[in-house]
Parts: structure tokens; C-alpha cells; sequence
């Protein structure tokens, strides 16, 4: 059949290459058994194509079902498709036939996939592959012959990739793959599209028909369209009802229009401002503290050195030596030579939290001979195992509160307290 008799039966408006090539595609294919997969945005008149895969066929006289695999909930999908016996699950009060029984001769129309579950998929492939299906609660084979046109709007390559689509599935339904265009890729159809709404609007109402000027006309076609002729259909509708001028301007076009911005490519999200991170577990939050700490204590450690090659630093950095004094508490202090500040004696020693130093400096001989710093594990599981023994005993064995004092929920407390051997 001509491509332009198919777009008069089934009112289809447009002439952009892409729409036609797909029609093209779809009437090719009607004649043939062969599965076809519909690929296209929401709103582009997917059942549209499989219809006319439909009526164009040798199956035309027998039933053609259109089932939105996203709209069934996931336990009762293989039900809706294959059927199920009496008993067979709670609500199963009789047997029940399933679409591809009940259709058995026809089409059927398998919107949305993407959204069937995996289990569900090897059912249908087995179907494709050879006519054969089981009702839920049955052990019985059963015999189709039903032709599947599927269609989707995601990306079932992708979806192969990341375990959510079956690769053998996939390949399965592709036999013949149909690309429908988006309205944004047939620019030259929108204005096409929005006086045929318009008209029929137009006598649907009983009101004149709307028309667009120059400028709105450019606005309609700039418009991104997510949700193409749908979206296109309900704007002309809207206008043709409340706007009180029948000569449509762009500023008052514009009122219709969503504020979407004509780049639809996904956006990367800046950091959040305050620069923090998150993090897809516990593990990683223990990563990014103690690098933290550690970068708090290197900086810590060289003030302290610092401080002690150059005691005259003491009087401009008193709040330094106050910090020592808190962490100590009153412990016994001693002066800075040169200088009148208190500083904790074990300044001269070692100072906690704060990785031990062991330097030369005695009151005998306050020069500095030589210094090794001694580095305190850094070691991700030795510091994970650590907090959650303070935390036990912190809360005297009460997991939960562990748990929530840690950040990590009871289950993985758990898990730790098994992996790490620890005894509460």
C-alpha cells in the first residue's frame, strides 16, 4: 500500500523523511509473521504503527490486544499474559485464560517492554521461540499462535548492559526494528499537526478555528517537545478552548508552553556548594574522615614542630597552646623557652590524640637535635573495627543505638560484628 493511503487511513499528519521511511518500514513488515520492536519517545504514536502492522496483515480478522506491560503490577503479569489455574495463588478463586490464549490467531500489541520483569521475559521468549506457554499453578504445555509487536521508549541496549533486559530476549524481538521519529526531529509537521488539532477542536467546540502568526509559528516550532504529538494534540486543544482571540500571537502562545529548556541532554549536578560528598556507603564516609583527620594532623603536627623550633611563635599563637592545655586537661605544665605561655609538659613528649612525636628538647637543651615522627595506623578495617567497639561499649552492647550513633543501620552492624569476630 502507498504511503500516503496509510496516512489518510489512519490519519497520520506529516511528511518528514523519517516519518515516511518508518511507514515505509511498518507496511514492508505487515505481510510478513516476523516480531517487530517499536522504538520511540513517549507521545509518538507508537500504537499507532502497531496498528497498522495489524491491519495490513493476514491476522487482520482476528483479534489484535494492546497491553501496557509498565500499568500490570509485577505479580500478577504473568497471569495477565499466560493465564492461570484455579488455586494457584491467594485470590485465584477460578481458572482464567490468558492474553495470549485469548488472542491466539491475532496480534498482540506489548507496550512498555522495558517494565516487563526477568522472569516474565523468559516466559515470552519461550513463547516467541516456539509457540509454547504454561498458565501460572499449571504443568501443562500449551500451544499460541500469536504475532508480538513490542514497543518501548528506553534504551533496551542499555538495559541488556546493566541486567535488566534479556541480551537473548532482546535480539528475539529486533527481528525488524522500527525507529519512530520524535516531533522535535520532524520540525517541518509541527505547524501541520497544530492546525489539523485545531480544526478538529474547532468542531468539536463549535468555536472558530485558532490560527498562529508568524512569530507564534516559529515559537511552535523552537518548542523542544517532550511530550511530543500528545503534548502538541493537548496545547491546541487548551487554546482552541481558552484563549479569546482567535489569531494566536507567541507572547500569547507562550502562556501555554511549559518552561522546559530546549537542550534535553541530561545535566551533570555541580557539587553541592558547602563541597560535601555523598557516599554510596558507610565505608566511604570512614574513607573520607580519616583522610581528613589524617590532613587535620599533618597540618597539626607541623604547627607543633614549628612551634618548637621557634618558641617566639608561642605569644601569636595562643589559642593553639590553649587547644594542647584542653586535650590534656590540668596536667602538670611547663614554660616555653623564651617565652611566659603555659604549655602541657607532655608537649615535650608526646601529645594525644596526636601522632607521637619524640624530639631532642629538654629544659638542659632546648635546641632540637633531631625528631621522628611515628605514624599511628591508618588501616580502614583496624580504624571500622575500632569505632564499633567504642560504640558497643559506649552504649553498653545496645546494638541499635550502636547503630545509630555509627551511622550504619542494625543488619550492617551485624554483618561487621560477624566479619570483624567482634564479642559484645
Amino acid at each position: 500500500m502507498e504511503i500516503q493511503s496509510i496516512k489518510n487511513r489512519f490519519s497520520i499528519i506529516g511528511n518528514s523523511p523519517a516519518l515516511n521511511y518508518a511507514l515505509q518500514v511498518a507496511s514492508q513488515v505487515a505481510a510478513t509473521d516476523l516480531t517487530v520492536l517499536i522504538n520511540g519517545e513517549s507521545g509518538v504514536g507508537k500504537e499507532v504503527f502497531s496498528q497498522i502492522i495489524h491491519t495490513l496483515s493476514a491476522r487482520k480478522h482476528n483479534p489484535f490486544i494492546a497491553v501496557n506491560c509498565g500499568a500490570i503490577p509485577e505479580g500478577t503479569i504473568d497471569s495477565e499474559l499466560f493465564g492461570h489455574e484455579k488455586g494457584s495463588f491467594t485470590g485465584a478463586v477460578d481458572a482464567r485464560k490468558g492474553y495470549f490464549e485469548t488472542v491466539n490467531g491475532g496480534t498482540i500489541f506489548l507496550d512498555e517492554i522495558g517494565e516487563l520483569p526477568l522472569g516474565t521475559q523468559a516466559r515470552l521468549l519461550r513463547v516467541l521461540e516456539t509457540g509454547e506457554y504454561i498458565r501460572v499453578g499449571s504443568s501443562k504445555v500449551q500451544k499460541t499462535d500469536v504475532r508480538v509487536v513490542a514497543a518501548t521508549n528506553r534504551d533496551l541496549l542499555q538495559q541488556v548492559q546493566n541486567g535488566k533486559f534479556r541480551e537473548d530476549l532482546y535480539y528475539r524481538l529486533s527481528t525488524v526494528p522500527i525507529r519512530v521519529p520524535s516531533l522535535q526531529d520532524r520540525a517541518e509537521d509541527i505547524h501541520l499537526l497544530f492546525r489539523k488539532f485545531a480544526a478538529d477542536f474547532a468542531n468539536k467546540y463549535k468555536v472558530p478555528s485558532v490560527q498562529l502568526n508568524e512569530e507564534a509559528i516559529q515559537l511552535l516550532i523552537n518548542y523542544p517537545w517532550p511530550g511530543n504529538v500528545r503534548e502538541l494534540k493537548n496545547i491546541a486543544e487548551q487554546i482552541s478552548v481558552l484563549s479569546p482571540d482567535k489569531t494566536i500571537t507567541a507572547e500569547a502562545l507562550s502562556k501555554f508552553l511549559q518552561p522546559y529548556p530546549k537542550n534535553r541532554l541530561p545535566v551533570l549536578q555541580a557539587a553541592p556548594a558547602s563541597g560535601g560528598t555523598e557516599f554510596a556507603n558507610e565505608r566511604e564516609i570512614l574513607y573520607k574522615l580519616f583522610f581528613d583527620m589524617k590532613k587535620d594532623v599533618t597540618e597539626l603536627k607541623r604547627m607543633f614542630v614549628d612551634l618548637l623550633q621557634n618558641p617566639e611563635l608561642a605569644a601569636h599563637h595562643p589559642q593553639f597552646v590553649n587547644q594542647l592545655q584542653e586535650w590534656r586537661g590540668p596536667a602538670t605544665t611547663e614554660l616555653l623557652p623564651g617565652t611566659s605561655n603555659p604549655v602541657p609538659a607532655s608537649m615535650t613528649t608526646a601529645v594525644s590524640p596526636v601522632p607521637v612525636i619524640h624530639t631532642g628538647y629538654t629544659r638542659a637543651n632546648p635546641g632540637i637535635q633531631e625528631h621522628e615522627e611515628v605514624e599511628e595506623s591508618l588501616n580502614i578495617i583496624d580504624k571500622e573495627k575500632e569505632l564499633i567497639i567504642k560504640a558497643l561499649k559506649k552504649h553498653k552492647s545496645k546494638r541499635k543505638d550502636a547503630a545509630l550513633d555509627l551511622g550504619i543501620s542494625e543488619r550492617t552492624l551485624y554483618r561487621k560484628l560477624k566479619e570483624y569476630d567482634i564479642e559484645e
